[in-house]
């Protein structure tokens, strides 16, 4: 099969890069822009893609990469920063740009690049630079230019080397796709080969070969990721895996019972429910930072998984349902900073009494996770469960934990989750949630005075949450759901909706 490397050099579009190329059913990672060239070679990748970046190419200590991969034989496409710093390694030169571009511009192409076949001759394309390239190196021409940057593409064909100042691979980009699919397809040479059946038969042998016949131990959270890792180790390598489901007690209301009736009854998945919610609550007494309590959460999971272990017998390999988003958004995948550490990424402490780490889902983003589910015929209502993050309720009420809080909380967003699945929105919202914030503020109820806690709604649209818009759910709806609330759940007076976008927000408040 087929595959591509994607370098990093730390834009904050580069994990869409390697999206989009999945999307054309093509398999590619993303690694940084420091990994070896023994590392690269060892990938044998079939293209190269260069991401774009915050640094300037002709300044102290940009990131660079060795010369010699323009001359493994690949086609290589750089993107922003990957365009300057090709031409910059291969003669010409960059400079600061007259003028800046940033958002959408219109561009037009002059008909002679394979990468713009079929593609209509001006449209809009997003930039955001405030470089361009100056000289161009030997062998290159310019195939496309806007009014403020004449080498908005560039071409050495007959090396199969490509670039543009502009970035495909947001929506923002009227052909973004098109112009990927003519890299992948007409000049790679590449078919759509990569689907969610080919990864099921890849990863169910990975975890056969590495699990062996050791017993696997899985942190089944209750979540969709968790669930999906569960289903995919069973089929892998069936009563070698024993789930110990913790109920930290900081769960939807009534998810641990559903979850554990799908694993149980309908995939015969071993799992040993563990009630923890006073052990954790304990732990978190007190504690309003974030990253303290994401800490806290992972550890105790450990601890608790250790404690159950002993009680099983010898365990080999501690499972878990990291996604690709958790490792990059925790900065162990290329170079993006890290937004937040993940429980199941940053938070685990440095001893660990297992043999290894299986992590299934590792390269899968949160929606082809959802396409696996459906091939290991998990059903739909657990498969569509709205994203929830590991250490669950923790991080969504905000400031201390409480029993009384998170009580409060759980009523609420079930309120507004139903209400969502009553309008029919609850397929096409991308994520929706309550979160319980420090706010107390005066309120009237009845002719008495209330001093109670704000609850605020978000709800989002997103198609990989790496980044997000703020939805724009109908005022009926959101007038619906705040008189339930404040009518039905005791110790909440006042409503407010989150219309962030993320950047400059995250998807979570914590």
């Amino acid at each position: 099969m087929k595959k591509v490397l994607v370098l990093d050099f730390g834009g904050q579009y580069n994990l869409l890069v390697a999206r989009r190329v999945r999307e054309c059913g093509v398999y590619c990672e993303i690694r940084s822009w420091r990994e070896s060239m023994e590392n690269i070679r060892a990938f044998q990748p079939d293209a190269l893609i260069f991401t774009g970046g915050p640094a300037t190419v002709f300044e102290p200590n940009a990131p660079m990469v060795d010369p010699a991969l323009f001359s493994m034989g690949i086609p290589v496409l750089g993107i922003c920063y990957g365009q300057q710093l090709m031409i910059h390694l291969l003669g010409g030169q960059c400079r600061r740009a007259g003028t800046r571009e940033y958002g959408k511009v219109e561009l037009t192409h002059n008909g002679k690049s394979p990468l713009f076949k079929d593609i209509p001759a001006t449209a809009v394309y997003w930039m955001s630079h405030g470089v361009e390239v100056e000289t161009l190196a030997p062998g290159f021409e310019v195939v496309a230019s806007t009014d403020g940057c004449r080498c908005a593409a560039i071409q050495c064909a007959e090396k199969q080397l490509y670039g543009v100042q502009f970035h495909p691979e947001v929506l923002h980009t009227q052909y973004g796709k098109e112009l990927l699919q003519n890299f992948l397809y007409g000049i790679c040479g590449f078919t759509a080969e990569w689907t969610m059946a080919s990864y099921l038969e890849e990863a169910v042998a990975e975890c056969r070969a590495k699990i062996g016949s050791g017993r696997v131990l899985l942190a089944l959270s209750g979540g969709v990721d968790s669930s999906v890792a569960a289903a995919l180790l069973q089929r892998a390598v069936g009563d070698q895996l024993t789930c110990i489901f913790v109920d930290h007690g900081l769960l939807r209301k009534d998810e641990g019972d559903q979850v554990e009736e799908v694993m149980t009854h309908q995939f015969h998945v071993d799992v040993r429910r563990v009630n923890a919610k006073d052990r954790f609550l304990s732990k978190l007494a007190g504690v309003t930072d974030p990253e303290t309590k994401r800490k806290i959460i992972g550890e105790e999971f450990i601890r608790v998984f250790e404690a159950e272990a002993k009680k099983i017998g010898a365990v080999d390999f501690l499972a878990q349902g990291t996604i690709y988003p958790d490792v990059v958004e925790s900065g162990l995948g290329g170079e993006s900073v890290v937004i937040k550490s993940h429980h199941n990424v940053g938070g685990l402490p440095d001893c660990v009494d297992f043999k290894d780490i299986v992590e299934p889902l590792r390269r899968l983003f949160k929606d082809e996770v959802r396409q696996l589910g459906i091939e290991l015929g998990l059903p739909e209502q657990l498969v569509w469960r709205q994203p929830f993050p590991g250490p669950g309720l923790a991080i969504r009420v905000i400031g201390e934990i409480t029993d009384e809080k998170l009580e409060i909380l759980r009523d609420a967003d079930a309120i507004f989750r139903e209400e969502m699945a009553l309008a029919g929105l609850n397929r096409t919202t991308s994520q929706y949630f309550a979160v319980l914030t420090s706010v107390r503020s005066v309120g009237v109820m009845g002719d008495e005075r209330t001093y109670d806690y704000t609850l605020a709604l978000r709800a989002v649209q997103s198609q990989d949450f790496m980044t997000a818009t703020w939805s724009r759910l109908p005022y009926e709806l959101l007038d619906k759901v705040s008189g339930r609330i404040v009518g039905e759940v005791k110790h909440i007076n006042r409503i407010v909706y989150d219309i962030t976008s993320k950047p400059p927000a995250t998807v979570e408040w914590e």
